[in-house]
Parts: structure tokens; sequence; C-alpha cells
């Protein structure tokens, strides 16, 4: 059967997660504009400034779980019982074998920056002399610790439960602002840790995540982490076919894509960073909305394969562009009084900054239905390519317009990367995808 526009599933998956996400985010929102004021007021914008910067490690380290969400994610998606399904249980074990490795390897990584004093040679100015590097140093850690816990949510997302796991997000905003209310009701000189507790934050979210994905696939994860360390026993599946170009990508798309604050950290003022962290807190609402969104695609379009059945991502893309483009837009018109309230005054965007980001939100949100679709082997191998080549072309943008227009240079950069690199290569590739399925499925009905 060919669908030439997405059936009603789809849209009601990618609505309901939408909607969870909102909520999510309009929740943490409000929270962490009221968090971001209490930091900017009583510890002050370098302060803020460090904590923006640290609390992006895991946008910096997406490939620490080196391609292996992809393996979860399309065994779960395409079992027609994951509950017993023998490859399901093995895939989930590989996971968390892979993941203890890789947390362990991350922690040990950031006990040798620590020891040799490179944090302020990696992080730049925007680190405090006072506390950052241990602060830097105890935020990798939590990372690492957690790393392996972070299997529920792939769970989830193949179950078709990204609602769920969405909704489990809420609970990092009042943790991260009863946090720092704790810290000023002890007087406690905990500036540079800030950051810190967003990453405990998300800890719980990964615990929780696994106890609802332990529950929903009852009992495959408990079997699955029995077998962990029955390395003899239990064989692992293989993974390197869908783990390695995601692992290429999930290491070239932080440098490429998350590399903005590190560069104005070396390049520009603590207020051109404050000032870029702001915008994308704000911005970060909307992307994070549609990231959930379009992540919900992954499993529908992974059982669609499964089932040989053909659904076009380009009505989903165009929906995704206009609605990024409205939201950004919304968003920028309203971000003055937004920005003179969370910073008291001390900050403000101009219109390179706020094009930016709406163009940016734009090119996003297009990427997702067509890259949820290039999920299998071809498809992964394919954007490999591209997206290395975002590095240098990102990098060398940015870098030529942060002298020019300040923090607004990286978020044009970026989405200019986007745009040559992710969204026109990406269609090309499921347009003529789509044609090769089609002929192929009329071939095979002429046939019969």
């Amino acid at each position: 059967m060919t669908s030439t526009d997405p059936r009603p599933h789809l849209w009601k998956v990618v609505g309901n997660t939408a909607m969870a996400k909102l909520v999510v985010m309009g929740l943490s929102g409000v929270l962490g504009i009221v968090t971001s004021r209490l930091i900017i007021q009583h510890f002050g914008t370098d302060a803020y400034a460090q904590y923006g910067l640290l609390a992006s490690f895991p946008a910096l380290l997406p490939f620490a779980d080196l391609g292996i969400a992809a393996v979860v994610i399309n065994a779960i998606a395409g079992s027609k019982n994951p509950r017993s399904d023998d490859y399901v249980r093995r895939a989930v074990t590989t996971a968390f074998r892979i993941l203890i490795v890789s947390g362990g390897i991350i922690i040990l990584v950031g006990v040798v920056i620590t020891a040799l004093g490179w944090w302020p040679l990696l992080l730049g100015n925007a680190l405090l002399p006072e506390g950052g590097s241990l602060a830097a140093f105890l935020c990798l850690a939590v990372f690492g610790l957690v790393l392996p816990l972070t299997v529920g949510q792939r769970i989830l997302v193949g179950l078709g439960k990204t609602t769920t796991q969405v909704a489990s997000q809420s609970v990092v905003a009042p943790f991260m602002i009863l946090s720092v209310l704790t810290v000023l009701a002890l007087s406690a000189p905990a500036g540079s840790f800030l950051a810190v507790f967003s990453y405990i934050g998300n800890a719980l979210v990964s615990v929780i995540c696994l106890i609802i994905a332990a529950k929903a696939m009852s009992p495959q994860l408990k079997n699955a982490m029995r077998d962990v360390f029955r390395l003899k026993s239990v064989r692992g599946v293989a993974v390197i076919g869908l783990a390695w170009p995601m692992l290429v990508q999930m290491v070239a798309l932080p440098v490429a894509m998350q590399s903005d604050r590190l560069l104005l950290s070396h390049l520009a003022d603590s207020d051109e960073l404050a000032r870029y962290n702001l915008a994308a807190q704000l911005f970060g609402i909307i992307l994070q909305t549609i990231a959930a969104a379009g992540v919900a695609l992954w499993p529908i379009y992974a059982r669609a394969r499964s089932d040989a059945r053909i659904d076009s991502p380009i009505v989903p893309t165009l929906y995704f562009l206009l609605g990024g483009v409205v939201l950004g837009g919304a968003l920028g018109v309203v971000s003055p009084w937004i920005v003179a309230f969370v910073s008291d005054g001390q900050l403000e965007f101009d219109g390179w900054l706020l094009g930016g980001f709406i163009a940016f939100v734009g090119l996003q949100a297009a990427k997702y239905p067509i890259g949820m679709y290039m999920t299998d082997k071809q498809g992964l191998v394919f954007q490999v390519v591209p997206i290395v080549l975002m590095i240098p072309l990102n990098i060398g943008i940015s870098w030529w317009l942060i002298g020019l227009v300040g923090a607004g240079g990286t978020v044009i950069g970026s989405a200019i990367a986007v745009l040559l690199c992710q969204v026109l290569p990406n269609l090309f590739y499921v347009l003529n995808d789509l044609k090769k399925r089609r002929a192929q499925e009329n071939s095979t009905y002429v046939d019969q």
C-alpha cells in the first residue's frame, strides 16, 4: 500500500508528542526564566555564562552512546512482539554493555583533563577561575555515570511511547529551580557549580524512563539487564551496520552545530556568550518541541519499512517547516519583553540574533521528517558525508560572522550549514528513494 499523504496515526502521534512537549517546555520555560533571573541577579552574568556553557555538554557529546540508539529503536519498532523477541532482548543487552564502557571512558577522560589542568584551555574565557574546572569535571562525571540508564528512553521511543518519554522531562526544571533556591537559602558559594544540578535533574529523567520501560517491556528489560555481564553465554547483536553511520553523525553534528558557545567563549566577551545563552534557552523551547515531535516519527517510518509500506515524509516536512517559522517568528516578536525581564535590563537581542534563530528553527524543523525516514542503513550512510562537511562549513562561516555581527553570526552560520548539508541533500535522497520504491512496488503489482 502506497501512501502519498501521512496516515492519521502519524499526525496523532506527532500531535500528542508535540502537545506533551509544549506542556513540559511551557513549565520548564517559565521555571527556566525564573531560574536564569535568579542566577543572573545573585551570581552575575559570568556565572550564568559558565552555567550555559557547562550545561551544553550533553549537546556536545550525543555521540557518547556510540550510535546504539539506532539499533535499539529500529529493533523494537520493527518487532511484532518486543516483549518476547530474542533479538530485541539481545539488542538491549548490547546497548547496556556499550554504554557502560562509553560512560566509563568519559569519566576517565574527565579525570585526565582535570589532572592536566586543561579545562580553561578547552572551554575558554567563560570558565570561572574559582571552581570552574572542578564543576566541569563533576558535570562530565555525572553524565558518564548516567549514560547506561538512557537505554530506557530509547526503548520508549521504539515502543512508540515518545509522549511518555517527553512527559518524564517535566521533573528537570522544578528540580533545577529548587536546587538554586536551596543554594540561595543556605548562602552557599556555589555559583560555579550550578550546572551540576542540571545533570542530576536529567539523571532523574533517565531513572524514570528506565522504570517505565521495564514495565512496558516486562520481562524483557529485566532479562536484558541480567545478561549484561554474561559475556560468554549471552551473545550480543551485530551493531556496526547501523551504529557506525549513526556514530559518525553524532560525532560530527555536535562539532558542527553545538560549537557556538565555544566559539563565542574564545572569540567574544562574556556578554555576547550570555546573550547567546539566553536566546538559545528561549528558542530551545521551540527546538526541543520540534525535536520531540520529529523523533516520534522514527518508529512510524521504521515500522512502515518492516511492513513493506511506503509512507512519504514530504508533506510532514512542509508542515514542520511552516510550523517552525511561525513559532520562531512569534517568539521573536515577544522576546524583547522576555529578555528585559529575565536579564533585568542587562541584556538585549539584536536583529541578527533573532533573525538567525528564526531561520535556524525553521530549517531544523524541516529536516526531521525526512531525517526520520532515513533511519535505515542506506539512509544513515548517505547522511555521513554531508554532515561531516558541515564541520568546516559551519565553523568557518560562524568564525567569520562573529567578528561582523557578534553572537548572531554563529546562529546564521548554523542555519546555512543545516540548509546546505542536511535539508537539501536529505530531500534529494528521499525523493529518489520514494521514486525507486514506488517503481518496485508497481513492478511487483504488474508481475502479480
